[in-house]
């Protein structure tokens, strides 16, 4: 697990390797990872936006932004927790995600950046 605290929110970011898969006749390797965040600052916070850098051992690097995650722009109240799954297929068996969100303070309305830590995927095999 990596983890990474910026103004008091606390990203924390695991991941499975699931296997492989096939997509217009070409092999992938799919990979979940799973996020917690957690609002330890004094403030109530929205997630209005994501953005991901995907990189794949072969060189190529994947960006990925929108609004929310998994459809959702959490609100979170301070000490509260809110945890989301998602997934990415690699051309490789290794690779790393790294990002950030935007958030934004409730009652400020100043928008802010929380990073996500650079993750590794990489498939059972390569971690012995």
């Amino acid at each position: 697990m990596v983890e990474q605290i910026t103004k008091g929110i606390r990203i924390s970011v695991k991941t499975k390797f699931n296997g492989t898969s096939y997509r217009n006749n070409r092999l992938y390797y799919v990979f979940a990872y799973f996020v917690t965040i957690e609002n330890h600052s004094l403030q109530t916070v929205k997630l209005t936006d994501r953005y991901w850098k995907i990189f794949d051992s072969l060189n190529k690097t994947e960006t990925v932004e929108g609004e929310g995650v998994v459809g959702q722009t959490p609100v979170l109240k301070p000490k509260d927790t809110y945890s989301y799954s998602s997934g990415c297929f690699l051309e490789s068996t290794i690779g790393a995600m790294k990002g950030f969100y935007a958030m934004q303070n409730v009652t400020s309305l100043e928008t802010f950046k929380v990073f996500i830590p650079t993750f590794q995927l990489s498939t059972p095999i390569l971690s012995n």
